[in-house]
């Protein structure tokens, strides 16, 4: 089972997070981004973009934050992480 747990943060402290479970036959790739965009339709936020320093700490530590770069639209927390927990 795939679970990827999203966490949204204002002033160092939790505000709001989810875990999202995918148990289909996709590839990895594409079960980060349904799981993200099941979090992003969740919290009610525009889905956010992967930048090089964003891909880059996730290819090395299966976790990612997004700031306020990554996103179109202003939001109103510090950033939105994503970490896998579950393989």
């Amino acid at each position: 089972m795939f679970r990827l747990w999203g966490k949204e943060f204002k002033e160092n402290h939790l505000v709001r997070d989810t875990v999202i479970c995918d148990n289909t036959d996709d590839t990895r790739t594409h079960k980060i981004f349904n799981a993200l965009d099941a979090i992003c339709y969740e919290f009610d936020l525009s889905k956010p973009i992967w930048l090089d320093t964003t891909i880059a700490d996730f290819k090395n530590h299966d976790k990612a934050r997004f700031y306020q770069d990554n996103f179109v639209d202003s939001i109103d927390f510090d950033y939105l992480e994503i970490q896998i927990i579950e393989e």
